[in-house]
């Protein structure tokens, strides 16, 4: 499996973890306070936020490792264009 989709896969499973708490938590408090409705999905959703990127880039820094090396692989591959030479020659020869 490549990287990157390991680590989506684990940063959205913490944020669903910490979603799914808080969202069950949450409610009391905020009701008291006089918040509820989607403003209290809204606020578990960016509490989660930060937690599932806090936890990530303290806990999974050789995964993200991974990740960054994955990614500049595939950035170092030329690009086949089996058209490009031609292309190449034909703006030569118009130059000439």
């Amino acid at each position: 499996m490549n990287p990157w989709i390991q680590y989506s896969l684990v940063r959205l499973g913490i944020f669903g973890a910490a979603f799914a708490v808080l969202y069950l938590l949450l409610p009391a408090p905020l009701e008291s306070i006089g918040v509820v409705g989607l403003a209290v999905i809204v606020i578990a959703a960016v509490v989660a936020a930060v937690i599932a990127l806090t936890v990530s880039y303290i806990f999974f820094g050789a995964l993200r490792d991974r990740v960054a090396i994955d990614l500049a692989e595939r950035r170092r591959k030329p690009v086949a264009d089996p058209d490009a030479a031609a292309e190449d020659a034909a703006a030569e020869d118009a130059q000439r």
